[in-house]
């Protein structure tokens, strides 16, 4: 992968590669599920307990291959583990749990010692060969760099994943040696050894390729996540939701959506994202850990860990950030940008504000070009908006501040103190005009020619020197 980050832990839809393959085997019930560790191993176990704390976690040793893998596993689950054990990788992320029921089912069913899921391909190139005896039963698996030119011509493949029977399992991969082109352990030896002492060792093919699929590059991780993020999105819209363009429209494994929700082009839902019935997303929308309630519309937004409440109205263009809750009906308009705010049914910030640590009650109207400034340079003060409240344009909250209900305030008020219930906040300052300013100060300018056009020299109430012909400004208060 070329990456600080282990294989196993690069994600598609929204879950590492190893997430998927612990979901799929966990939802066998498995008496035990085991973990065999090695590469970046703190990093990984760590993920490991995260994702899935009752797994065992098992150290790799010294001895390469797969083989030597489930060898500890075996070890550490100790020598009294019997019945059919099932064997998987942690970079085969579309596998399902249906795929490993079926694989078991076949296993116990013809009383096989082995069970390998293979897969045909056209080109089968870098994989272990399955090889077949005349009644279809499996002979053994080579690898490809150990293969005949004869046996590199076979399509079906090994996909590494098994059903074996515990005992004889054990039995065989005490006889399996090193000695193939890699030195390593091979696990694939154990079917001709089954084979060999009476074993029965049968394939079960794969008629799905993809379940099979692993990565050991980003080229192959961008395939299979473009093909994972293809069918949840078959599954949504055969659920009952629209995506009306599916190469731009990307959803997370762990999102949930209602019946007759509508995605637009360019949305991705990300994280524990849900959106309730009727709600429309994007376009050009990104949602992580958001909550869209019924009938909302989020337009061009990008939102995390946030509410948006039943019929409410975001963006385009706003910005929801942690901690934002909208109330029913409500409103977050054109560049507008929230945090940690609890805005009521029906209130509204409709153009290019900052509401940041604040609480705003029911209908209440937050003017354009409006600032919570809630933050002193130290520390974080909370701002406290009542129900029925309309303030004006370009207002400044300057926090710890609460305005009571039914108040008003003026355009370009700045509020630092409490405004009483119904009560009209505004911040005096005399407007001053300078009148003649223009033609003195940018004289011959656009702006100049179309004052003197409108007004003319002697309607502008300044003094002419008659020795200059140039006007002199001077101050008028029109307050």
């Amino acid at each position: 992968m070329k990456s600080r980050t282990p294989k196993i832990l690069h994600r598609i839809g929204g879950i590492s590669m190893l997430g998927h393959a612990l979901a799929a085997a966990r939802g066998l019930n498995p008496d035990v599920l085991a973990v065999t560790v090695r590469h970046e191993r703190d990093q990984v176990a760590a993920h490991i307990h995260e994702l899935d704390p009752d797994a065992v976690i098992v150290d790799q040793d010294e001895v390469p291959g797969t083989g030597r893998a489930v060898e500890v596993a075996l070890d550490a689950l100790g020598h009294t583990l019997s019945g059919t054990v099932v064997v998987t990788y942690g970079d085969v992320p579309l596998l399902t749990t249906g795929r490993l029921q079926e694989l078991v089912q076949t296993h116990q069913d013809e009383s096989n010692a082995v069970t390998v899921l293979t897969s045909v391909l056209d080109d089968a190139s870098g994989y272990g060969r399955i090889l077949r005896a005349a009644d279809s039963t499996v002979t053994g698996i080579v690898e490809h760099k150990d293969a005949t030119d004869e046996q590199r011509s076979i399509g079906e493949i090994n996909s590494g994943i098994y059903a074996f029977d515990a005992e004889t399992l054990r039995a065989a991969l005490s006889r399996v040696s090193m000695d193939n082109a890699q030195g390593e352990k091979y696990l694939t030896d154990v079917l001709g050894i089954a084979r060999d002492a009476g074993g029965r060792v049968a394939a079960q093919v794969c008629d799905d390729r993809w379940q099979v699929e692993g990565a050991n590059d980003r080229v192959q991780l961008a395939a299979l996540g473009a093909e994972h993020n293809r069918r949840i999105l078959e599954r949504w819209m055969r659920a009952g939701v629209s995506i009306v363009d599916t190469a731009s429209t990307w959803i997370d494994s762990t999102v949930v959506l209602d019946e007759d929700v509508t995605l637009l082009p360019g949305t991705q839902l990300h994280g524990n994202t849900t959106v309730a019935r009727d709600a429309v997303v994007g376009p050009d929308t990104t949602l992580e850990d958001v909550q869209v309630g019924a009938g909302a519309h989020v337009v061009r937004t990008h939102g995390s860990s946030a509410v948006v409440g039943d019929g409410a109205a975001v963006g385009p263009f706003a910005y929801l950030r942690p901690g934002t809750k909208l109330g029913p009906g409500g409103k977050v308009g054109t560049f507008v940008e929230t945090k940690n705010a609890d805005i009521g049914a029906g209130s509204k910030i409709p153009h290019l504000s900052y509401v940041g640590d604040a609480t705003i009650g029911e209908e209440s109207n937050i003017g354009a070009a409006s600032v919570f400034v809630n933050y002193d340079g130290v520390a974080k003060h909370h701002t406290t908006i009542g129900s029925h409240v309309r303030m004006g344009s370009d207002n400044m909250y300057v926090a710890p501040v609460n305005v009571g209900d039914g108040a008003y305030s003026g355009a370009g008020t700045i509020i630092r103190k409490d405004v009483p219930a119904g009560a009209l906040a505004i911040t005096v300052a005399p407007q001053r005009n300078m009148d003649g300013w223009v033609q003195a100060n940018r004289p011959g300018s656009a702006a100049a020619q179309a004052a003197s056009e409108t007004a003319g020299q002697a309607a502008d109430g300044g003094s002419t020197d008659s020795s200059t012909g140039e006007t002199t400004p001077r101050e008028s208060d029109h307050s």
